[in-house]
């Protein structure tokens, strides 16, 4: 280490005030965190790109600062899912100082790093009030089937809304009252259906279509009372 002339003819105070860190709360605990191997939590958030055509949910699982589970959600342009399939492969093993150092493809994963980053080492996980925090494998638990909850809705003020994917599945019909507002939806659980097809079972699978289709639509809100049902893709 090298000093400056001034410095070097400086002569020496003793430090009186020691004060540790602040504590920061994880996994049920407060920590005086130190070294990045005493960093533990689970959390997710959101990152974008700069030109904000795309953004990232970042879900990380932490324990004694290795990531161990990652689960990445792109919406916006399509080049994303790919950046999405080597960043998931990327982030698990690394620390949280490498991740946030480490080129994740995508502008918007590298910034839902960088802002996850922030949330775990201030202590500000979902986990943070949590004693053990959480197993790996928690990090799916936000999906429906191991599918991503995308709400996707249209709508102009000439022709009104339209409902096309909600939490629940793909919407198939909009219920209308007699003023023409909605007042419930129809809908197919597209994880459940794949799950019935990767199922293999001959008696689902040779099914007809319509009937297959229907096995898996349910239906929210006032539906039974529509006076009239539109398919919000097409009417």
């Amino acid at each position: 280490m090298q000093f400056t002339h001034e410095v070097e003819q400086m002569c020496c105070v003793a430090k009186g005030p020691k004060n540790p860190p602040a504590p920061i709360p994880q996994e049920g605990g407060w920590t005086h965190v130190k070294e990045i191997n005493q960093i533990s939590g689970l959390t997710h958030g959101v990152g974008w790109c700069a030109p904000q055509q795309g953004a990232c949910k970042l879900t990380l699982n932490v324990k004694d600062g290795i990531i161990q589970e990652a689960l990445v959600e792109t919406i916006g342009c399509s080049g994303m899912t790919h950046s999405a399939a080597m960043a998931a492969e990327i982030l698990p093993g690394k620390t949280i100082l490498e991740a946030l150092n480490t080129d994740l493809v995508c502008d918007a994963i590298n910034t839902a790093m960088r802002e996850l980053f922030l949330q775990i080492v201030y202590g500000r996980t979902q986990t943070a009030f949590s004693e053990g925090g959480l197993p790996i494998g928690a990090g799916l638990e936000d999906l429906k089937q191991l599918r991503s909850i995308t709400g996707t809705m249209y709508g102009t003020s000439a022709k009104g809304v339209r409902y096309l994917e909600m939490a629940e599945g793909y919407v198939t019909g909009l219920a209308l009252d007699e003023e023409n507002k909605v007042i419930g939806y129809e809908f197919v659980n597209l994880g459940k259906m794949m799950e019935a097809v990767n199922s293999g079972k001959e008696d689902v699978l040779n099914m007809p279509v319509k009937d297959f289709v229907k096995k898996f639509q349910k239906t929210y809100g006032r539906f039974a009372d529509a006076v009239k049902v539109i398919n919000p893709r097409k009417a």
